[in-house]
C-alpha cells in the first residue's frame, strides 16, 4: 500500500517529531512536580540523556514513545506497511540503544524507570503516576547496590 503522503509531505511531518519536550514528557514532569518531586531534565552527562533525573532518589526516567521504541503488544505500535525493513531496523536499533543505556546507568547505581506513552493516556495516567511515585520513593529506601 503506497504512502498517502507525498515524499515532501512525509519528510515535513517527520521533521516535526521532537526528541525532547514531547507532550507525554511535559505531562509527566508537571504531574511529578505536583507530587513534590524536583528534578533535572535531559542530563547529557548520563548515558542515554534521561528525560527526567531525580538525583535525590538516584532515579532516572525515560518517557518512551510506543512507536519509536517498539512497545510490545501496544495498540500504538504498528509497524508501517511501507519501508518495513528500514523501520524494523530503526526500531530494533532504538531498543538495543535503550538496553545499553539502561545497563550503563544501572552499573553507575541509578534506578531506571521507563514510562511508555500509552501509560500517560487519560484513562491510565492517574494510576501510572501513583505507581511511579511508589517506585521512586521505594528506590530511596532501597538504593541500587
Amino acid at each position: 500500500m503506497p504512502d498517502r503522503h507525498t515524499t515532501k509531505q512525509r519528510s515535513y511531518n517527520m521533521s516535526k517529531i521532537k526528541s525532547k519536550d514531547t507532550k507525554p514528557e511535559i505531562l509527566l514532569r508537571k504531574l511529578l512536580f505536583k507530587e513534590g518531586f524536583r528534578y533535572r531534565i535531559n542530563n547529557s552527562k548520563l548515558p542515554g540523556k534521561p528525560d527526567i533525573v531525580l538525583k535525590k532518589y538516584k532515579t532516572v526516567i525515560f518517557v518512551n514513545g510506543c512507536f519509536w521504541h517498539g512497545h510490545q503488544d501496544c495498540r500504538y505500535f504498528v509497524m508501517p506497511k511501507t519501508r518495513t525493513e528500514f523501520w524494523s531496523e530503526k526500531i530494533k536499533g532504538n531498543k538495543e540503544r535503550d538496553q545499553r543505556n539502561t545497563a550503563l546507568l544501572q552499573e553507575e547505581g541509578w534506578n531506571v524507570i521507563t514510562v511508555w506513552e500509552c501509560e500517560l493516556k487519560k484513562n491510565t495516567v492517574e494510576d501510572t503516576v501513583k505507581l511511579l511515585t511508589e517506585k521512586i520513593k521505594g528506590s530511596a529506601e532501597n538504593p541500587a547496590e
